[in-house]
């Protein structure tokens, strides 16, 4: 494993990097900037000496581990112009933020055809590469992909990401000592929590208006250097308005009409923008989940941020206005767990799909996961610390249309409890995640 440095909070992919570089020539972690990249792979400069231990050939650690980045102007002009030569130089490297010189990957083919050894190239790239039209085939076969997304609740408790497994196994005791919900500034309240979001950054942050600052240079930056590497676009300053309106729309069935309506802009450049948003890794459409038996469910995704602390930023959401305005803390909530179940699955060695339930009578289900088995759990997200039978109205509706392929059904809310409703209906705290 890669050294680790006094309070760095441990990142639960670390261990499934240092797995891939054992027998991959090149591992990219991709994810949104800012969500701690840079930090993990560095991990890796200094420790590879121990992430290798069963041949020492494949890297000498005396030498370290070089780590370049292509946000210096330097390396990345040399990465454009003569990328060949640049890694030629190069036996081993980190080499951060690729995404910025596409030229780089088809370098990377031809290097890693030459030698193909594991562990040569470990990569970290602020857009979906795979995505990118002009790189989607250069690595195909020749290098494993993992997402980092921001902080998870798990990872700031430093404990094991077991939802899905409970979930799984309906082990749910009455009550944990862990099912806490993490202390902001000192105080444990499910609202701050959400809010801070999980980019390091941003939650370090003192202050509502102080993660609403960071929020917006956030974008800033986004708008002025990312989105241009990924997508010559003619009106990028549509892209923060374009944003602020998506987090409205939180949680809601994508329509691009009515987005584009609000902007003066039209459906086919809605689409166009909102593609380069979840590049980013900044929005995600969540599909509607169906069997072709199934007839009568809406086929019409929902919107979600995959950080809830950035969507609240947007829509200017403080714990004073929740208190008030308790109608507007639901979107944000649903958002919160939507990005926990996403970083969640990303962990899982099965490629779990994560999807909502929503019929023509207007029955929903949050979230519904499906294991490459067809096994189902449905989850439903509820802001009130108490539970009753009707809240579980949607889950009985999936757990009917599924038969036997249905395993649990589970509405969390914000209690500190898990209680059984039967049937493998389970009300279970939110800090379960």
């Amino acid at each position: 494993m890669p050294t680790t440095t006094p309070n760095l909070i441990h990142r639960h992919v670390t261990g499934r990097v240092s797995q891939s570089l054992q027998d991959t020539p090149a591992v990219l972690v991709n994810g949104p900037r800012q969500c701690g990249k840079t930090t993990l792979v560095k991990q890796f400069a200094q420790g590879m000496d121990s992430s290798f231990p069963d041949d020492p050939a494949l890297h000498d650690p005396s030498e370290g581990m070089p780590y370049l980045t292509l946000d210096d102007p330097a390396v990345l002009d040399a990465a454009r112009n003569d990328p060949v030569g640049m890694l030629r130089q190069l036996d081993i490297a980190i080499i951060d933020e690729v995404q910025r010189a596409p030229q780089l990957l088809l370098a990377l083919k031809l290097s890693i055809d030459q030698d193909r050894r594991p562990g040569r190239f470990l990569l970290t790239g602020s857009a979906n590469l795979l995505a990118l039209p002009q790189i989607a085939d250069s690595l195909a076969g020749r290098m494993e992909v993992h997402t980092l997304l921001p902080l998870s609740q798990s990872e700031l408790l430093g404990r094991p990401s077991d939802f899905l497994q409970r979930a799984q196994a309906q082990d749910w005791p009455i009550s944990r000592p862990e099912w806490v919900t993490p202390a902001v500034n000192g105080e444990a309240n499910m609202v701050l929590n959400a809010l801070a979001g999980g980019y390091p950054e941003m939650r370090s942050r003192a202050s509502p208006a102080r993660r609403s600052a960071w929020a917006k240079a956030y974008i800033q930056t986004l708008v002025e250097r990312d989105v241009q590497d990924i997508a010559q676009i003619e009106h990028r300053h549509h892209i923060p308005r374009l944003l602020e309106v998506a987090a409205a729309h939180c949680g809601q069935l994508f329509n691009a009409a009515q987005i584009g309506g609000q902007l003066l802009m039209d459906t086919r450049t809605v689409e166009k923008y909102l593609g380069i948003l979840e590049k980013l890794f900044l929005v995600q459409r969540l599909p509607a989940w169906g069997r072709n038996e199934l007839g009568r469910l809406i086929k019409t995704p929902k919107l979600h941020f995959l950080d809830a602390g950035l969507q609240a930023a947007l829509m200017r959401l403080t714990p004073d206005l929740l208190i008030k305005n308790r109608d507007r803390w639901g979107s944000t909530l649903e958002t919160w767990v939507y990005a926990e179940l996403r970083k969640i699955l990303s962990l899982n060695d099965d490629a779990w799909y994560l999807a909502h339930y929503r019929d023509k009578d207007q029955v929903e289900v949050d979230f519904v996961l499906e294991s490459p088995m067809r096994e189902i759990i449905g989850v439903e997200v509820k802001a009130a610390a108490t539970v009753q039978a009707r809240d579980f109205k949607g889950l009985r509706r999936l757990q009917a249309h599924t038969g036997k392929d249905f395993i649990t059904g589970i509405v969390l809310y914000d209690g500190d409890k898990a209680l059984s409703f039967g049937d493998g209906m389970w009300a279970v705290p939110l800090a379960a995640l």
